[in-house]
């Protein structure tokens, strides 16, 4: 475990990603065992000698957040006390995202304080797909690697063959996403503009661009309750569109999301295995790990020279 190589740690939140990636690069995948005492403290052990390893944890943090942020900060300083040279931090869904920024005294900077708490761990740099805003890119002392999804995910839209299609923003903040996706379809783009009254409640206003007729394809970051998606395909049906589909690149859905999302007008539901989810025939998978071995590789490759701050692929 010596070297250049990649040697690969799979925490507790997503370990079958793990292999997946160790596969691909053909990484040496250590144990390690995450468990719990007596009054539920997470307890890590890394059985392996890391002396000098380049070492990636890949440890999304998928639910319970904070546990598994928790034991991915554990991993990286067993990894340090172990030997290892450098720790790069795999977590293709990041949370903490919801709180990005400080509207009022008295609200904390969530992104900002896991971050910190990662870096003081010994994690030197970490790699994510598709952050939940932009503005979060700031938060992190260490090197950031940022990800986009549309490798992944573009091929499976092609395979529809759908005619007269429109990528679908389901709110401004999104509008970038849409139109990545919307240039590389040559399809037309459309933006929902809704309010948000308060946290997980968006209430859908009106749709901005020519959707009557068109088949439209809602384009999003992530499902969490599933009212964003429902209220933009309501909203499109309203405006004319002739059938709707959803594509989201982290599901992390609370119960009875998906359900939410498939009484709805969606006919079709694609995202990632940034999370793990449990089959289910209404919600297709496409793994991320073909990028994120890919990446790996690039940064093993080139871990003489100093990557820049923050990019994306």
């Amino acid at each position: 475990m010596r070297g250049t190589g990649i040697t690969l740690l799979a925490g507790d939140a997503h370990p079958g990603l793990a292999q997946h990636i160790a596969r691909l690069t053909e990484a040496t995948l250590i144990p390690a065992t995450v468990s719990a005492f007596a009054d539920g403290e997470t307890r890590v052990r890394i059985e392996a000698d890391l002396q000098d390893a380049d070492v990636y944890i890949v440890q999304p943090t998928s639910t319970p957040t904070n546990e598994r942020l928790m034991t991915l900060a554990l991993l990286a300083d067993a990894a340090r006390a172990a030997g290892a040279l450098r720790v790069t931090a795999v977590v293709p869904y990041f949370g903490y995202a919801r709180q990005d920024v400080r509207k009022s005294a008295g609200e904390p900077r969530s992104a900002a304080i896991a971050a910190r708490l990662l870096s003081n761990a010994g994690i030197d740099r970490l790699v994510t797909v598709e952050l939940h805003s932009p503005a979060l890119e700031s938060a992190f002392p260490m090197l950031l690697v940022q990800l986009e999804a549309d490798e992944a995910m573009l091929p499976v839209v092609r395979g529809w063959a759908i005619p007269d299609l429109a990528i679908v923003s389901p709110d401004a903040g999104g509008l970038k996403r849409a139109q990545r996706y919307a240039a590389a379809l040559d399809a037309g783009l459309a933006v929902v503009v809704k309010t948000r009254p308060r946290p997980d409640v968006a209430v859908a206003l009106q749709v901005l661009g020519e959707v009557r007729g068109r088949a439209c394809l809602i384009v999003d970051d992530l499902a969490s309750t599933g009212r964003t998606i429902v209220g933009a395909a309501q909203a499109l049906v309203a405006a004319g569109a002739r059938e709707v589909h959803a594509l989201f690149v982290h599901p992390v859905m609370a119960p009875e999301a998906l359900q939410l999302i498939c009484a709805g007008p969606v006919q079709r539901l694609v995202s990632t295995d940034s999370v793990p989810t449990q089959p289910d025939p209404r919600l297709e998978i496409v793994s991320l790990a073909p990028l994120l071995a890919k990446t790996l590789k690039r940064l093993s490759a080139s871990e003489g020279r100093t990557p820049s701050a923050s990019q994306a692929t």
